[in-house]
């Protein structure tokens, strides 16, 4: 039996609706005149988590949300914003309504902090649906669950910006083929530094894992469960390289997998920047019964020096190829 660390708490839900809706309809599952967004600098509560945002403009402000199953959405413009849920884990943003087509939170202020919320059922024409698109600024995203839509977290490019998730579930997310590019867990583009710590990612229904674009990278204490995965790919993915650190992780793959050569992959598609002394230690790897043997624990399509080791890896996984 394969031993996995501890699954991240499930403890945040969000969904929201467009903002075209009007507000009869995007209000269909809130209780009749309720306010549960609470602006925690100013005490005054709103019923929109839009006017809530726009109270807040492009000052700093905390907006803490009531438990319940809110169909509702908000897009951050400017400003520095934390969404908190009141309880954390009892505040579900659920699909199918996205704000701009995009996601429960789009956020393209100066900075975004969610945390305590479970955001689920978002999917879109394009296939990119997510619980939170990252258009600008930093993010910082702990205690929440991402389960069963497109995506759980899409950004832009910013490559001065960080992001940062810790302690977050991501479950049934993703897809590749049919109407849309693929989709992934998490997609992160073109941002300087990613950080991405004691999270869960497991049950992927298509593309990677983590795809990161940034320039460096900190990946640690996660486990990665490809067990009920159907039609995945990596666990990892640097496709432009990266420098950084991914260490004490477990990953174990599953046997239903679209591309099940590589665990984690590193300048697969650009050697854009520096992988020059990426550490890729203290990991554990092992397939699940019936996963094909020979895949790379780690490929690497750059020509800088990646260093591996003391990582302990299960029969069947090679531990490192040059491609």
């Amino acid at each position: 039996m394969t031993k996995l660390l501890p699954a991240a708490a499930p403890l945040a839900l969000a969904a929201l609706a467009m903002l075209a809706t009007s507000p009869a309809t995007a209000q269909q599952n809130y209780i009749q005149g309720a306010k549960p967004y609470l602006l925690v600098e100013t005490g005054e509560r709103f019923d929109r988590l839009q006017s809530a945002i726009f109270a807040i403009g492009k000052g700093k402000g905390t907006i803490r949300i009531d438990p319940g199953r809110w169909d509702d959405c908000g897009v951050q413009v400017e400003g520095d914003v934390t969404f908190e849920a009141a309880i954390p884990g009892k505040t579900r943003w659920a699909g199918p309504r996205v704000c701009e087509g995009k996601a429960a939170l789009v956020l393209r202020g100066r900075s975004s902090r969610v945390t305590g919320f479970i955001f689920e059922n978002f999917h879109s024409g394009d296939g990119n649906a997510s619980g939170i698109r990252l258009e600008h600024g930093n993010l910082t995203a702990e205690q929440n669950w991402f389960r069963n839509s497109d995506e759980g977290i899409l950004t832009s490019d910013q490559p001065g910006g960080t992001i940062s998730i810790d302690r977050s579930t991501f479950t049934h997310l993703g897809r590749c083929g049919g109407y849309a590019s693929c989709a992934h867990s998490i997609y992160i583009g073109g941002y300087n530094q990613v950080i991405v710590t004691h999270s869960r990612f497991e049950a992927g229904d298509g593309g990677h894992y983590l795809k990161v674009r940034a320039a460096r990278v900190t990946i640690t204490g996660n486990s990665f469960d490809d067990t009920a995965g159907r039609a995945t790919n990596y666990m990892i993915d640097l496709p432009e390289g990266a420098t950084g650190r991914i260490a004490g992780n477990w990953f174990v793959q599953g046997s239903h997998k679209e591309n099940g050569g590589v665990l984690i992959a590193v300048a697969a598609e650009h050697r854009a920047q520096s992988s020059a002394g990426l550490t890729i230690e203290a990991n554990t790897a092992k397939l699940s019964p019936g996963s094909p043997a020979g895949p790379a624990f780690v490929a690497n399509w750059s020509r800088d020096q990646v260093i591996v080791g003391g990582n302990q890896l299960g029969p069947g996984i090679v531990k490192y190829v040059q491609r």
